[in-house]
């Protein structure tokens, strides 16, 4: 090593090494975007801070990702927090999903905290509480069962999976879910894609039938019977569902650009390979409430399945005419699913996602109401869905009239997701919500199916361990007077005066009460412990990683 005029010099192989030329690519490279921001006339903050002014977009970038593992509080992230987050990620591995050191809502502080009445004495021993444990907990209702469907039937699982098609998620991902619902026995709604190959692992099956018709139209794209019939005798499907809006983007139709109509979504939608699928905002079948119950009757008539229908909830003007109608007796829908606008979807203008439909809870009471002022809440099976499989919002759900709660973007996360937020992007880092086949392919459904079903019980296994609490053998019996909203430390209601109900309102008849008492009496589940603390005297690792996709070491 020796010093010249020229720089430091240095040996490489036995050729002289001019340290100003190293350094010569890198200061020209600086240079050059410094022009360039200086001459660009679109950022203002790189004209006037060239160079460094990238940090800034950079660092908003990652932004996210600093919030999410950082910066934030275990409650304070949206749509879920990183708590909600953790309980599924540790439920879905049978990992350890309790809490130290004590609640951190802000009770002294903070408004609509939820509080459950816990019975100090109650008819209901408390017999679920085992790690893994299946947790049967069939619906309290007969789906169908009222209006007599040829192929009524009660779900054996109060927890089912929302709606989310493929094309919206992955193959791997849709495998995942309905490998994992037919492990724990619950329902799989398949979306508005249509029926693929990915759906059919075993799980039974919801189709969706949304205002694109896929998987049962004609060359024309309008409704086909012939079709539908053939599609549902081709796979497990045990009830339709007429999806009229979404809590997350109601009133908008979508569009599937060319590009991503890839040959195996085309042939499962039904529609040209290479070509912009469109989903049109409203039916071409029907145009007002009369029309839409002359649909059910066909469908229901044709198939014999029950047939219920998808909704956000906005102006109340439909749900009153289409209520006055079925109280006539001749006409109705089976079931009924409340979509809250705080649901997810894979992409929607913020305007929609943010201000368009009411949250879960205003919704589905307000519609309940109708249907309960003319004497048919006890007719209809209501579903509701919204971030509700997390347990204390499902047990508000129950407790205000639900019989069944959908669970869509927790399965996604039981599934890998890691609240990356890119699904409308289709760059999910975890291969959920993407047709990116390189980022799909990391995600092994196999596994991952079994993580799903590990959270469906799990969340059965805490709705059967707080019914018992408050001396109940089955969410469906928990009513309004037994759960409270919270204002701060200086009040509080309950949610029959929160939401206007009356006495009885509610709950499933006296008959249908009376027989899920009789099913889950003579439901056998051994008693086991539960996991937690070491006190339990049960072990298990924590569950404190967040990485849904992850193992821990």
């Amino acid at each position: 090593m020796c010093r010249s005029v020229y720089g430091t010099v240095g040996r490489a192989g036995g050729v002289p090494v001019d340290m100003k030329k190293l350094w010569a690519a890198p200061v020209a490279a600086v240079g050059a975007v410094a022009a360039h921001d200086l001459l660009q006339r679109r950022h203002a903050i790189l004209r006037n801070f060239p160079v460094l002014g990238h940090a800034r977009f950079w660092l908003e970038t990652i932004g996210p990702e600093l919030r999410q593992y950082v910066v934030a509080a275990n409650d304070e992230e949206r749509p879920f927090s990183r708590d909600q987050r953790r309980w599924v990620y540790a439920s879905a591995k049978l990992e350890n999903n309790y809490f130290g050191f004590g609640t951190d809502n802000d009770l002294e502080h903070g408004t609509g905290n939820v509080i459950v009445h816990h019975r100090t004495f109650g008819r209901a021993y408390p017999t679920h509480g085992s790690v893994g444990q299946a947790a049967r907990l069939p619906a309290a209702k007969v789906l169908g069962g009222p209006r007599g469907r040829r192929h009524a039937f009660r779900p054996a699982s109060v927890v089912n999976v929302s709606g989310m098609s493929f094309g919206s998620l992955s193959g791997n991902a849709i495998e995942a879910i309905n490998r994992g619902a037919a492990e724990a026995g619950c329902l799989h709604n398949t979306g508005e894609g249509a029926i693929s190959p990915y759906h059919r692992m075993g799980g039974e099956l919801v189709f969706q039938i949304g205002t694109a018709y896929f998987g049962c139209r004609d060359e024309e794209g309008r409704f086909s019977l012939p079709r539908l019939k053939e599609l549902v005798a081709s796979a497990p499907v045990r009830a339709l569902e007429i999806k009229l809006s979404q809590g997350a983007k109601p009133g908008l139709g979508g569009v599937l650009p060319a590009p991503k109509v890839s040959r195996e979504i085309a042939e499962t939608r039904g529609v040209p390979e290479g070509v912009d699928c469109l989903s049109p905002s409203r039916h071409a079948e029907f145009d007002d409430p009369d029309s839409l119950l002359d649909f059910v009757e066909l469908l229901a008539a044709e198939t014999g399945l029950p047939v219920g229908i998808k909704s956000a909830v906005g102006d109340l003007g439909f749900w009153r005419e289409l209520t006055d109608l079925m109280a006539r007796g001749d006409r109705g829908v089976d079931f009924v699913n409340i979509d809250g606008g705080e649901g997810g979807t894979g992409a929607s203008p913020l305007i929609f996602t943010d201000s368009v439909s009411l949250p879960f809870r205003l919704g589905f009471a307000r519609v309940y109401r109708e249907f309960a002022m003319r004497g048919l809440h006890e007719q209809v099976t209501f579903i509701g869905a919204g971030k509700l499989g997390i347990p204390d919002n499902a047990v508000v759900a129950f407790a205000l009239g639900a019989d069944l709660v959908n669970v869509g973007r927790e399965a996604m996360l039981a599934v890998g997701c890691i609240q990356a937020q890119k699904c409308h992007t289709g760059e999910c880092p975890t291969g959920v919500a993407t047709q990116n086949r390189w980022l799909a392919h990391g995600l092994e459904p196999v596994s991952k199916g079994e993580r799903v079903a590990n959270y469906v019980r799990t969340l059965r296994r805490d709705l059967l361990k707080v019914s018992e609490t408050c001396g109940v053998e089955h969410p469906a019996l928990l009513g309004p007077g037994d759960i409270e909203v919270l204002d701060t430390l200086a009040d509080g209601r309950l949610l029959d005066e929160v939401y206007g109900y009356e006495p009885g309102w509610g709950f499933p008849s006296a008959a249908d009460r009376e027989e899920i008492v009789r099913i889950m009496s003579a439901t056998d589940e051994e008693e086991t412990r539960t996991e937690g603390p070491p006190e339990t005297a049960e072990d298990g690792p924590a569950g404190d990683e967040m990485a849904g996709d992850e193992d821990p070491l």
